[in-house]
């Protein structure tokens, strides 16, 4: 097992790019450089993915944490956008319509157009930094806590679990995520992009990031046992169009979601770009994304031997430096 019970653990929540912010949260929290490696002498780091993409010092970013992790001093689980790296690189399965697994189309190229600009001139780098990517484990299971990039699905990840122990997967596995509806492309889109869910009329909404979804992101914990409308049910910081957001609920969408009981484990997970101050979604779940490359916050809970959370133990540093 890669995660220790009994450790203490700091983790950290979504970097794209931000090596000035992390440096300054590291050492709020304790670490120190030494030998070229942020290290903290009794504590551990557990990264949250999605390292790259978006921010002007990726480059930096990834070599802190790579360090971190080889040198034994962090864990980095998978990230949509360590996933969409792999995918855009990767050749597509016969059969399949689309040369790569991610279709080469502008809205993908937007994506990733800074990582790709700070590597144009170290090619080497970064297909080492991919063969990385691929060897991240999809999620992190330390019995009395849990990580995954953005939701816990027990009945995909016990699945996975019987394939590839400890949710590494296989550079095959990542291929056959080309296939729309295969069990490698639901694994992905629901562990590392979370329950995106269709708006009703053929309604899009143009994010803050600029793209433009016909989707919107669910909540996944009991409080969709009472909502009743879209509104009440999207977990994103783009609002539901107004024409939709006061629409009913149809009940399919719900029957979709499985929920993130009070029983369960402490879960973390990045991803959703919260606002405000950061605190827990419940004792026992909490998003420590808020928008670091958007001048939000870079966030970190300092996590010992509790069994629910505690707000007083978020940590934050300013974000997009």
């Amino acid at each position: 097992m890669l995660i220790e019970p009994s450790r203490s653990y700091d983790i950290i929540g979504d970097l794209h790019g931000c090596a000035h912010s992390l440096v300054e949260l590291l050492q709020l929290l304790g670490y120190h450089r030494k030998a070229g490696v942020w290290q903290h002498p009794s504590r551990q780091a557990l990264f949250l993915g999605d390292i790259i993409d978006r921010g002007s010092q990726i480059r930096a970013t990834l070599e802190i944490v790579y360090r971190m992790v080889e040198a034994g001093h962090a864990h980095c689980i998978m990230g949509n956008h360590e996933y969409y790296a792999l995918a855009w690189h990767m050749p597509a399965p016969n059969g399949t319509e689309q040369l790569f697994v991610r279709d080469h189309n502008q809205r993908h190229a937007r994506l990733w157009q800074e990582t790709a600009e700070e590597f144009a001139q170290h090619p080497q780098e970064w297909n080492d930094y991919l063969d990385w990517f691929a060897q991240l484990p999809l999620y992190l299971d330390g019995e009395r806590f849990r990580l995954v990039h953005a939701y816990w699905d027990n009945r995909l990840i016990k699945q996975v679990e019987q394939l590839f122990a400890g949710g590494r997967v296989t550079r095959e596995f990542i291929q056959q995520s080309a296939i729309k509806d295969s069990f490698a492309y639901q694994v992905f889109s629901r562990l590392l992009r979370g329950i995106n869910l269709p708006l009703p009329d053929g309604v899009t909404v143009q994010g803050s990031d600029g793209l433009l979804r016909r989707t919107f992101r669910a909540k996944f914990w009991p409080e969709t046992q009472t909502a009743k409308t879209y509104a009440d049910f999207a977990f994103q910081p783009d609002p539901i169009p107004e024409q939709i957001a006061l629409k009913p609920l149809p009940k399919d969408l719900l029957q979709q979601v499985e929920q993130h009981s009070n029983e369960q484990p402490i879960l973390f997970v990045g991803h959703y770009w919260c606002k405000g101050k950061p605190s827990y979604i419940q004792p026992n779940l909490a998003c420590l994304d808020y928008s670091a490359v958007n001048s939000g916050k870079l966030v970190a809970y300092r996590l010992d031997q509790e069994t629910q959370l505690d707000t007083n133990k978020f940590v934050w540093v300013k974000g997009g430096l």
